[in-house]
């Protein structure tokens, strides 16, 4: 991989392994060595297998060796998933932008009237789906909407079923814990109730999104009309306990502390361990264009995202999957992101819509091809997986 940013990968020679891939500095014997001496126990704690605490968190967040911090989430990386990087081709079906939630962060939300608010039919997402389908590889789903006022369950229900029963072999993944608790509210269904319904009309596993930050003073100044940080967990660990796999993230770059970030991953992290039942990890950097809150913040800049994703792989460390979202952190960012922890880089994604709203400059969809490449100028191995990871083939 190129250079980028002043940053660099360093390759060397294991007697034992395959050329593995590093960002930082080293040894050489291959060790990770230290700019400083400040974070020798960290790093001693990384190397032997020990979890980070809160405050180990907090510090490298205040850590300014980008290199070595790299370094160090990518050995746990090699350590844990090898040199594989997955991928998938994807569509994704947002059916609706018209949204009571208005939250602060959020240019894809709209009343009904406004200008490009829409809500599709059931007939509109199968359309959308089966244009997707002229791509043989085509595997999975990932259907998420706004919150419309007006739409009952049953009609969310309805369109989920509809194309789980028009395309059977598509693996169906949908809906935030944000959504499936307003499904509760405006049915008067318990959350397990809800999703009971949502798996036997064919969802497979439950999108990421919604997370935020899992704090109660950032969701109370910024998405007070949506579910609580507690509620946003219940719908995981209930989906957990069903035997429905979720996804979680991390909305960072906005009016959250460096001290909320870290509580927020170990929020996640206390409920992998009592559940096991995430996939994988995404970080999502706030992009202002087009929001309310985009007046008095800023987007957050690559060494935020670099540091950022290595510090969840050094703290998630019951998470086998940390993903490097090209959509919102664009295609450059996310390839170095392969050398700062992730093993995940999403999918083909056929026109996404939430995050190009909100100013997202990358392209509204991939070429699988380009996906190879960008995994294999990083030294990695390409593997097409379903959407719940099981690898379909890898690419040489």
């Amino acid at each position: 991989m190129s250079a980028r940013g002043g940053l660099f990968l360093l390759r060397r020679r294991s007697t034992a392994q395959e050329n593995e891939f590093f960002s930082g500095h080293h040894n050489e014997g291959g060790n990770i060595l230290l700019a400083t001496k400040e974070y020798e126990d960290i790093e001693k704690k990384v190397l032997q297998g020990e979890r980070l605490s809160r405050e180990d968190g907090i510090r490298l967040f205040h850590c300014h060796d980008l290199a070595w911090l790299g370094a160090l989430a990518d050995h746990v990386r090699q350590e844990k998933c090898g040199d594989i990087v997955y991928y998938n081709v994807n569509c994704h079906v947002n059916l609706t932008n018209i949204c009571t939630s208005h939250c602060e962060f959020c240019a894809f939300g709209r009343d009904a009237g406004d200008k490009g608010a829409y809500a599709m039919t059931k007939e509109q997402a199968i359309g959308l789906v089966r244009e997707a389908l002229k791509d043989p590889d085509m595997g999975g789903l990932h259907v998420v909407s706004g919150l419309h006022p007006t739409w009952s369950f049953e009609q969310y229900l309805g369109i989920l079923q509809a194309l789980h029963e028009e395309f059977p072999q598509l693996y169906l993944k949908g809906f935030t814990g944000v959504e499936i608790t307003h499904f509760a509210k405006i049915s008067g269904l318990s959350v397990r109730e809800v999703l009971e319904k949502l798996k036997a009309a064919g969802l497979k596993a439950i999108a990421g999104g919604g997370a935020e930050i899992l704090s109660d003073r950032v969701r109370q100044e910024l998405c007070p009309n949506k579910a609580t940080a507690e509620e946003w967990l219940n719908v995981a660990r209930t989906a957990h306990q069903l035997g429905i796999p979720t996804n979680a993230s991390m909305l960072y770059g906005h009016i959250e502390t460096l001290e909320e970030r870290v509580d927020h991953l170990l929020k996640l992290r206390n409920l992998q361990d009592e559940t096991h039942g995430f996939q994988t990890f995404i970080c999502f950097p706030f992009l202002p264009k087009h929001t309310k809150l985009g007046q008095r913040i800023k987007q957050t800049s690559m060494w935020d995202d670099l540091r950022t994703m290595a510090i969840a792989r050094l703290m998630l460390d019951n998470f086998r999957n940390i993903k490097a979202y090209w959509v919102m952190l664009t295609v450059p960012v996310a390839q170095v992101a392969l050398g700062f922890g992730a093993n995940d880089i999403d999918g083909t994604i056929h026109k996404e819509n939430i995050m190009h709203d909100a100013g997202a400059e990358s392209p509204r969809g991939l070429s699988e091809d380009t996906i190879i490449r960008i995994i294999k100028e990083a030294g990695r191995v390409p593997a097409l997986c379903d959407c719940n990871f099981n690898i379909i083939r890898t690419i040489d």
